[in-house]
């Protein structure tokens, strides 16, 4: 069945306009509370969101939707994501829902869904929901004495906030290290710098200004440049940069240098194996993850599980092969001990309990392994299906054979965008350009004459 509104990671789109519109997000809420609402206790659904100014009506419309249909809401205002999560299991909510579109513009907003054990929902679930928004759902009403009622809950972030901290070793204290983070203005601009500065660490922080617009602008970890001239600046120890939603993260170590996702989960893995605590005999990862992550893992003796792009798709794999660390090269971190969803105060977390038990810096900590030379580009495209174009099929098929035995290629459609991304890693940095540039062309040509 084809997909009309859920993409990798929930509804996503430019707001008020389709789909992310106030009247689709009140029918999201109808569905979602029919389908949870079973037995005969009062069933209840908390509502997170991140600081865009879209939030406001999107939160409305949700509330409108899911107390029509018979729910109790709980309000919980800008929070991160994986405490949406965690705080559904916590609160015994049937539903979880976050208002966000993640590392996105602040033009964007998306709904990401939660079920009462802090997962997100299964393709199966969403195609359920897909195929009520586009009926009569208004058949699905609550009686008048059954409609919910809502409320603002404060005091909830508190409760991440002690999640969050008890997360980090024991034995381990921030004492001494001087951090600058960056929250992109979004979700955690109070929760992320409270939590660190109460485990002792000295904080620095950008980007916990939200004004409605600024979410993600030049800041965060899509935009670390920011990040990396406060290091310089104040001399911290680590640069730590959230997304919006603050459900992953990139580190900045203390020469300026970025440190991404591949190589975050390379430090966990490699700590939580010696910890005798790594399960699955190594981690899951998506195809985007370098070659040299995988390279660096079979030292170890340690496998990489590939999975399609969507943190929701390692979280799948990570539950059905009993694996505890998964994430993506973007800075989704997800570690199944604590969590049920990427979170990238508590991967940072991790890192530092390294730091700190090593006593060495984070450029000796975290450069686990040389990145294999790779590139990603991006190709818009206004319709069609350019990837099913026989002049595509065959280029692709040729720059396989090219890259056998020495690299990989992965091409696929964005889920949350109107793009093809087309990636390539090998040893031979020029042979990768070639390909991607080549592919690129071919790609947009078609996409032209399609036109």
């Amino acid at each position: 069945m084809t997909r009309r509104y859920f993409g990798t990671d929930g509804i996503r789109g430019q707001s008020n306009v389709f789909p992310m519109t106030p009247d689709l997000a009140m029918r999201v809420g109808i569905a979602v509370g029919t389908i949870f609402r079973r037995g005969h206790h009062r069933h209840r659904v908390v509502i997170g969101k991140d600081t865009r100014l879209s939030g406001y009506m999107l939160e409305n419309a949700l509330v409108a939707g899911f107390t029509a249909a018979g729910l109790d809401v709980f309000l919980l205002g800008p929070i991160p994501t994986p405490a949406v999560a965690m705080l559904t299991r916590s609160l015994r909510a049937d539903i979880g829902v976050m208002i966000s579109a993640s590392h996105n513009p602040f033009a964007d907003n998306g709904i990401k869904l939660f079920g009462p054990d802090g997962y997100k929902l299964s393709d199966e679930l969403e195609l359920e929901i897909e195929d009520l928004l586009d009926k009569d759902i208004y058949s699905q009403l609550a009686k008048p004495h059954e409609i919910g009622r809502a409320k603002r809950v404060d005091g909830d972030i508190y409760r991440y906030i002690e999640f969050v901290k008890r997360t980090l070793p024991r034995e381990v204290t921030l004492d001494g290290l001087r951090i600058a983070i960056d929250c992109a203005n979004g979700a955690a601009y109070k929760a992320a710098p409270a939590a660190l500065w109460e485990l002792g660490a000295d904080i620095v922080t950008i980007g916990n200004e939200p004004n409605g617009t600024n979410i993600n602008f030049e800041c965060g970890s899509t935009h670390p440049e920011a990040l990396r001239k406060k290091v310089h600046e104040v001399r911290a120890d680590i640069g730590i940069a959230l997304d919006g939603d603050a459900d992953r993260v990139i580190i900045v170590d203390e020469r300026g240098e970025v440190v991404d996702g591949d190589q975050l989960m390379a430090v966990i893995a490699d700590s939580w194996a010696d910890d005798n605590i790594l399960r699955g005999g190594g981690i899951v990862a998506t195809v985007m993850s370098n070659l040299g992550l995988e390279r660096f893992l079979g030292g170890k003796g340690l496998s990489l599980a590939r999975t399609k792009v969507g943190d929701r798709y390692v979280v799948e794999h990570m539950r059905n092969h009993n694996f505890n660390v998964g994430g993506e090269q973007s800075g989704h971190i997800v570690l199944s001990d604590y969590g049920t969803t990427g979170d990238g105060l508590v991967a940072a977390l991790q890192v530092l309990a390294c730091v700190k038990r090593s006593g060495k810096t984070v450029s000796e900590i975290c450069r686990k392994f040389e990145p294999v030379p790779q590139l990603l580009k991006n190709v818009r495209i206004s319709g069609g299906k350019p990837l099913e174009n026989p002049v595509v099929i065959q280029a692709i098929a040729d720059a396989e054979s090219e890259l056998a035995g020495n690299g990989r290629l992965v091409i696929r459609p964005s889920g949350t965008e109107p793009l093809i991304r087309v990636m390539a890693e090998g040893d031979d940095s020029v042979k990768v350009e070639s390909i991607v540039n080549g592919l690129v062309d071919v790609i947009a040509n078609a996409r032209s004459a399609a036109a």
